[in-house]
């Protein structure tokens, strides 16, 4: 009796994953879920930095949406300190780039 081999022939019933093919497929899924930054026009620039300010010298609290390539970032606090020369703010302590921020919402 002889096996008729079908469309690859010895291929076809081989499920075998080589570790480096497993390693890649992983890298690709993750390149492929990466968020793109989103690029803010003057006029939501300038709504971002007058709630920053606002934040900074009426102690209100604030939302900002900070971009991160794998997830959605959210930071919300009293904004304690701005560095314009190195384009960073702060906080609750900890120090955040400007350049990342993609949204700002007052607290209600």
């Amino acid at each position: 009796m002889r096996k008729k081999l079908e469309g690859n022939g010895l291929w076809e019933s081989s499920r075998m994953m080589l570790p480096e093919h497993k390693v890649a497929i992983n890298e690709q899924e993750k390149t492929l879920r990466l968020r793109e930054r989103v690029e803010l026009d003057e006029q939501e620039w300038e709504h971002v930095a007058r709630s920053v300010t606002e934040s900074l010298q009426h102690r209100q609290p604030i939302t900002l949406r900070l971009f991160h390539p794998q997830e959605e970032l959210t930071v919300s606090g009293i904004v304690d300190r701005v560095d314009q020369l190195k384009g960073r703010f702060m906080v609750d302590g900890e120090w955040f780039s400007i350049y990342d921020i993609e949204g700002a919402a007052a607290w209600e």
